[in-house]
């Protein structure tokens, strides 16, 4: 088969593809505006990180068969023509666990420990023991949205001596490392009793703004929310003033529903708000993870049965 990329891959890597698999062409590309018309018309394989596709783009790729995503994220996919033409779509999927499961302990962390005040004090050369500390020992974790990531996560928990709620959409037995497992129709149960609540939904026309009013209310005014899902996901309106009034402690945002966050936005300078560029997901061991997946999934090709991350494209997820 021919297999393009549109996602900038190491020369070391592309080594590695095209001696494991000498039955396949390979094209590289830095980005999709660099890839040639050629190599558009004869392309069956797309390596791509999901967002430089347009439904014109699909239409310059008459022959492609299959879409490798090298992340998670879908939401810039454009599955209307995607579906249209019957093409498959897996993506990285649990490749982001490790990473963003250690991203989500250690703001709990600081947030108990008070890492950023004494930080701060540290600048000011200020010695002050006032500071009130927390443990994490005892408290709720809500998970809203287990998978990969959440189990990561709550297997982090659990060894900090966390009590974990999660919700998760597909019907699934409990994981002895979470203490209860809820529907969305449950889960007020998780916003009310958890002491801090980690967003991981796909963001999808069902779940844009799935956190709103609603359920900001219904959490504890001791809680934070922590956002490593997509922005949108999130209603950052009703959010900020949430934390503005004092309905919740504050949150940890990695994500955002325009990035780069605009400089001028009220979240840079919010008191109780942390904010990250979208880094949770970062990680040296990145690319090797997501092209084990690829790797997996060329060698089963065409069995969709099993091939890893197979996208339901009508769900999109």
């Amino acid at each position: 088969m021919r297999i393009i990329s549109s996602a900038k891959i190491s020369p070391k890597h592309q080594e590695r593809l095209q001696a494991a698999f000498p039955q396949h062409q390979f094209a590289f590309f830095d980005r999709m505006d660099q890839v040639t018309d050629e190599a558009k018309q004869k392309a069956e394989v797309l390596l791509t990180y999901g967002e430089d596709l347009t439904p014109e783009l699909i239409d310059e790729l008459p022959a492609l068969k299959w879409i490798q995503v090298l992340s998670a994220g879908l939401e810039k996919m454009p599955f209307e023509r995607i579906e249209e033409r019957n093409i498959l779509v897996t993506n990285a999927r649990g490749i982001h666990g490790i990473q963003m499961a250690e991203y989500t302990m250690a703001m709990i962390l600081t947030l108990v420990r008070r890492h950023y005040q004494f930080y701060d004090l540290q600048k000011e050369r200020k010695w002050d023991k006032s500071v009130r500390v927390d443990e994490a020992y005892g408290k709720t974790v809500g998970i809203l949205g287990l998978g990969a990531i959440g189990e990561e996560i709550a297997k982090r928990a659990k060894a900090f001596g966390m009590r974990v709620l999660a919700v998760r959409r597909s019907q699934a037995p409990c994981p002895d490392y979470v203490d209860q497992l809820l529907t969305m129709a449950e889960r007020e149960i998780l916003f009310k009793e958890s002491d801090f609540v980690v967003v991981l939904l796909p963001l999808t026309p069902e779940t844009e703004h799935a956190v709103g009013n609603t359920e900001l209310d219904w959490m504890k005014p001791t809680a934070y929310l922590i956002n490593i899902a997509r922005g949108k996901v999130v209603d950052e309106e009703a959010l900020l003033q949430a934390v503005r009034s004092d309905k919740i402690a504050g949150a940890v945002l990695d994500v955002f529903s325009e990035e780069p966050l605009p400089d001028h936005h009220p979240f840079w300078s919010e008191q109780n708000i942390i904010v990250t560029p979208h880094v949770s997901g970062r990680s040296p061991h990145y690319m090797r993870r997501a092209l084990a997946i690829f790797e997996e999934n060329l060698e089963r090709y065409p069995d969709t049965e099993a091939m890893r991350n197979v996208i339901d494209v009508k769900r999109r997820y």
